[in-house]
């Protein structure tokens, strides 16, 4: 296989671990259906503890498999979490720390001074930040690529994101691409899809007036499901939910209305319905063609939730911040009669976990000149969460301008939770006693502080992480 460096490629989430395997016969060989929602929020489902969102569908996927309650995207923003997923790598490593500008937004091209201030810095801000690629580099070796040299049939269906039409799934693995171009959010939610401006309407052809697009993508994927025959395949299901604007069917939000929720609450719920009867589509496919046994099918979220529209209590904050709303997102493991029902984990994990896992669970194999970040959860989720894994610490790296007070960079070691602000002071948890992240003891334990912050840099400098840089014009006000 070509050697490749695995950049981003963000809609894939499912993969392996690192020891070879020979390709198994096709009978043996589970399908792989991965489910990567967009924006969705730690409390966004009823089985995390929600008593006003309704998910009986995904509910039913934990109650069968595994839950894990400290699951984490490898980005609090979009496109770097789902290029972590497909390719098993950091963000950092890959290349992609922002969100992708698509064709028609003013993207990060040109000098760092060029860029627009508000996302690199520049002019009134303290950091020149380092330019967002418009696309993960092909050389990125993503889960599609090894499971198709593996004999699965690849499909794609959703929100892509990850570069223009020279980076849609089609050039990084998968047989079919349904809905997969550069844009981050849908136009409309109803059919027709069309906008001047976007591409999704090209990638999702109209068919009925007035359908709902989630809906619609179930529909593209059960359909896939039905006409694999016998194959081992890979589903990639991506939905554009439930990511702005916020839209619903009206009958269905009208449920969700009520005292304390505002009408963007209400469309809010409709929508994370619809991404749960979506996952109840494609799990009845499975069972009507009798291969739900032998079926892994992975659940989670590629950020926190959008604050406004969810709240992510008892987390701090939400989509785009550093904080634990931001980043801690939902997953389900489910694969009856080799994972253990009913078990929730409380083992912290990353997306850049799924593509070792993948590759372990369909004995893919994954090539030794590949550098894979993620550790496979196989054995853990096989051993209903008895077996640990040898890693205790994440990372994350967003060296950009979102939110006050900017760029920043993030280790979790254990319990053990500190921020790097690179325009402000670092901030210090211990998430065992404050999930809230409310008690900052960076000023009260300096020494445990220290120790994170070497090991933080020490990362950094092994992945080639791109780091802000003062700013030579900055006058301090």
């Amino acid at each position: 296989m070509q050697r490749r460096s695995l950049p981003a490629s963000l809609l894939m989430a499912v993969s392996f671990l690192a020891a070879p395997y020979q390709s198994m016969e096709a009978a043996d060989q589970p399908n792989v259906v991965f489910v990567l929602v967009d924006d969705l929020g730690w409390m966004d489902l009823s089985c995390q503890g929600s008593d006003y969102y309704k998910t009986p569908h995904i509910d039913q996927l934990a109650q069968q498999g595994t839950r894990f309650t400290n699951a984490y995207a490898a980005c609090a923003v979009c496109s770097p979490t789902r290029a972590s997923v497909i390719t098993g790598r950091w963000p950092a490593r890959v290349g992609v720390t922002d969100w992708i500008r698509a064709r028609f937004q003013r993207g990060n091209v040109g000098k760092v001074t060029q860029n627009p201030t508000q996302y690199v810095g520049g002019k009134n801000n303290e950091f020149l930040c380092p330019p967002n690629p418009y696309f993960m580099e092909h050389a990125e070796v993503t889960m599609a690529e090894l499971l198709r040299g593996n004999g699965y049939k690849t499909c794609f269906v959703g929100k892509w994101h990850l570069g223009d039409p020279e980076w849609y799934p089609p050039s990084q693995g998968f047989d079919i691409n349904v809905g997969g171009c550069d844009i981050g959010q849908p136009p409309n939610y109803f059919d027709p899809y069309t906008h001047p401006k976007y591409s999704l309407d090209k990638q999702l052809v109209p068919r009925k007036e007035g359908e709902f697009l989630t809906y619609r993508e179930a529909d593209e994927a059960a359909k896939f499901i039905r006409e694999c025959g016998d194959s081992p395949f890979l589903l990639y299901y991506c939905p554009y939910a439930v990511h702005t604007p916020i839209q619903a069917i009206e009958s269905v939000a009208a449920k969700y209305r009520r005292d304390g929720k505002t009408d963007k609450n209400a469309k809010y719920a409709a929508m994370v319905e619809s991404v749960d009867d979506a996952v109840g589509t494609i799990v009845e496919t499975l069972t009507e063609k009798e291969i739900r046994d032998n079926t892994l099918i992975i659940f989670t979220s590629d950020n926190g939730g959008l604050l406004g529209p969810t709240d992510n209590t008892p987390l701090r904050s939400g989509k785009g911040y550093a904080y634990e709303g931001g980043i801690r997102v939902p997953a389900i493991a489910c694969w009856p009669g080799v994972i253990p029902a009913g078990v929730v984990s409380d083992l912290p994990i990353s997306s850049v976990d799924y593509l070792p896992t993948v590759c372990e669970a369909t004995q893919t194999e994954i090539p030794s000149n590949v550098t894979i970040d993620g550790v496979s959860l196989m054995q853990h989720l096989k051993s209903s969460g008895q077996q640990t894994l040898q890693r205790r610490t994440l990372y994350w790296h967003f060296p950009h301008y979102r939110h006050p007070p900017g760029p920043y960079s993030i280790i979790r070691d254990g319990d053990w939770k500190l921020i790097r602000w690179y325009a402000g002071p670092t901030e210090l948890y211990n998430l065992a006693d404050d999930l809230g992240e409310q008690n900052d003891l960076a000023d009260a334990m300096p020494a445990k502080a220290d120790e994170l912050t070497e090991k933080l840099e020490a990362y950094l400098n092994r992945v080639d992480a791109k780091v802000p840089q003062r700013n030579p014009d900055f006058a301090r006000k």
